[in-house]
């Protein structure tokens, strides 16, 4: 009788995975073929990286949604930044859509 890696003999003859896992057989299968098992990377949060627009008085602030003049919650603009020149708060969409406009004229 041969024995497999992945697989030992029981008595009675029943094979079971010697490998259990809550994936299921497509782990096993993966460790059979030598390929590790599929991962996926941790989500990264938004809030950092988001740039928030008051609707009363117009100001803008990255990664934070309450405006502290008005004392309301902001309205999200969208995904961005500080600007390196003026450190104002832009998204990409205002950075691309200036670039492009700039560089056509």
């Amino acid at each position: 009788m041969q024995v497999t890696r992945l697989f030992h003999l029981t008595i009675g003859d029943h094979r079971r995975p010697s490998v259990t896992d809550a994936r299921g057989a497509d782990v096993v299968q993966r460790r059979a073929a030598g390929r590790p098992p599929v991962t996926t990377p941790k989500s990264q949060p938004r809030r950092p990286i988001t740039v928030y627009e008051c609707d009363t008085c117009g100001t803008r602030a990255v990664g934070e949604q309450y405006c502290t003049e008005c004392t309301t919650f902001m309205r999200r603009v969208g995904t961005g930044g500080t600007c390196p020149h003026c450190d104002e708060a832009v998204t990409l969409v205002e950075l691309f859509s200036e670039d492009v406009a700039g560089s056509t004229s």
